[in-house]
């Protein structure tokens, strides 16, 4: 058996809005999983196993289309809002932490606060398939020890005013975020957005998976330039992780 994918301090990007976060301590979180039928999933991906938390921003297909088997597989438990929460659990999804904006649970060494999001979250399990009521989108902050960096994972969302009460409440250094521009924020919003956050380090995701999805780093890296903000702009391609302690492509 191949070792699993993600090494211990880091954040691995799986393509479009997957990311798996690894502490040093060996703490696993996945976020939006989704691995069959992601044109971005890495070739030759390894075994995702163990998890200790599958966290959920939203419930769009391209969000939670590997939730089920992927809980089914690890017995992690399913971390999202009631509605989804509801939704799981008659999917039959044995273990889910529900929770809501403002609450923090701890995942292992992680503190997981769920923040807002500005989208929208209908369910939908694959593309074009009818949705339901899925409650409100988010995104989380997750909080490994000291020495390990603070997470922004935005989910989907457009820029909006309220990202500087999250900078102010939790400090995040780093942020991962869509600039696709056409569902979500682009370059020149999540530009702002950094801006508002406060961010040390960005890691754009949510781009080129569809044709719409025009948005790229080379943008936002512009606009970045235009405002005078010196975020260090990490690019990588799904597959490839970055350090939660310092700038480092793996």
């Amino acid at each position: 058996m191949s070792d699993p994918v993600g090494a211990p301090g880091t954040l691995t990007w799986l393509g479009h809005a997957t990311v798996l976060m690894a502490t040093e301590a060996g703490t696993r979180i996945i976020f939006d999983p989704w691995l069959e039928g992601n044109p971005k999933r890495p070739e030759g991906l390894a075994d995702i196993a163990p998890l200790d938390g599958i966290a959920v921003t939203h419930g769009h297909f391209d969000h939670i289309g590997s939730v089920i088997p992927l809980a089914a597989e690890t017995g992690a438990p399913v971390i999202c809002t009631p509605e989804l929460a509801a939704y799981f659990t008659s999917a039959g999804v044995s273990e889910v932490i529900e929770m809501n904006k403002g609450g923090t649970i701890e995942v292992g060494d992680v503190e997981l606060t769920m923040v807002s999001a500005d989208h929208s979250c209908g369910i939908a399990v694959t593309e074009g398939t009818p949705n339901a009521y899925g409650g409100d989108p988010v995104g989380f902050i997750a909080s490994p020890p000291s020495g390990q960096g603070r997470v922004y994972i935005s989910g989907d969302t457009n820029v909006f005013g309220d990202m500087a009460l999250i900078r102010d409440l939790y400090a995040p250094e780093i942020g991962l975020f869509p600039i696709d521009g056409h569902y979500n924020m682009g370059p020149r919003e999540a530009a702002h957005a950094v801006g508002l956050l406060g961010l040390a380090r960005a890691v754009p995701i949510h781009y080129g998976t569809f044709p719409k999805l025009t948005g790229t780093p080379e943008e936002l890296i512009r606009h970045l330039a235009q405002r005078g903000t010196t975020t260090d702009v990490e690019v990588i391609e799904p597959g490839q992780s970055v350090s939660l302690t310092a700038r480092s492509h793996q």
